[in-house]
C-alpha cells in the first residue's frame, strides 16, 4: 500500500526526470476527501500512486508536457484542469459525468462485493468477483478514452487509473 510519502516521491522523482508526454502530478479537488471509507481511500491511493509511476497522457492540441492535473468535478461533469510542472495554466478539458454514472455504480457496488468477500468468501468466489470488477473497470475506461478524444491521448493503463480517481471523486464516502 502507498502512502502518502510514497505518493510525493514517486511524483517529485518523476517531475524532475522531466518525461514528456505524461502526468507528474495529480490532486483530486475533492472536500470529502477525509470521509472517505477506507477501501475507497485505499482505491484512490493506489490509483495515484500507480498514475504517477507510469502514464502516458498527450494533449491533442500539442501543448506538451509533463503535466500536473487537477480532478474535479464541475457543472458540467468532470473537469481536467491541466498546468505544466511550474503549475502554469495550460488547457481545461470538461467532459459529461453521464457516460459514467451507470459504470460508476456498477463498479463501486462490485468493489463493495469483493471487499467483503476477500474477509469471507472462498478463493473462487473472490476470483469470480474481482473478474467481474475488472471488466466493469475496464469498460468505464475505455468509456473515458472514447471522451478525451480529439483533446488528450491517453493509454489503457492510465485510463483505468483515471476512471478510479473520477469514481472517487463522484462516490461521496
Amino acid at each position: 500500500m502507498a502512502d502518502e510519502s510514497d505518493e510525493r516521491g514517486a511524483a517529485e522523482a518523476s517531475e524532475k526526470s522531466g518525461a514528456g508526454d505524461r502526468i507528474v502530478h495529480i490532486s483530486l479537488d475533492d472536500p470529502a476527501l477525509v470521509a472517505r471509507n477506507p477501501d475507497i481511500e485505499h482505491e484512490r491511493r493506489v490509483a495515484i500512486f500507480d498514475l504517477i509511476e507510469g502514464n502516458h497522457f498527450r494533449l491533442v492540441s500539442g501543448k506538451t508536457g509533463p503535466f500536473r492535473v487537477q480532478l474535479s468535478l464541475s457543472e458540467r461533469g468532470i473537469q481536467f484542469d491541466i498546468a505544466d510542472t511550474d503549475n502554469t495554466p495550460l488547457e481545461t478539458i470538461d467532459i459529461s459525468m453521464a457516460p459514467f454514472r451507470r459504470h460508476i455504480r456498477d463498479y463501486f457496488m462490485v468493489c463493495e462485493s469483493y471487499y467483503d468477500a476477500i474477509r469471507s468468501a472462498t478463493p473462487d468466489k473472490i476470483e469470480t468477483i474481482d473478474q467481474a470488477r475488472r471488466v466493469l473497470h475496464n469498460e468505464g475506461a475505455e468509456t473515458l478514452q472514447t471522451r478525451l478524444a480529439g483533446q488528450a491521448d491517453i493509454d489503457d493503463d492510465t485510463a483505468r487509473r483515471l476512471f478510479t480517481l473520477i469514481s472517487v471523486l463522484q462516490m461521496r464516502g
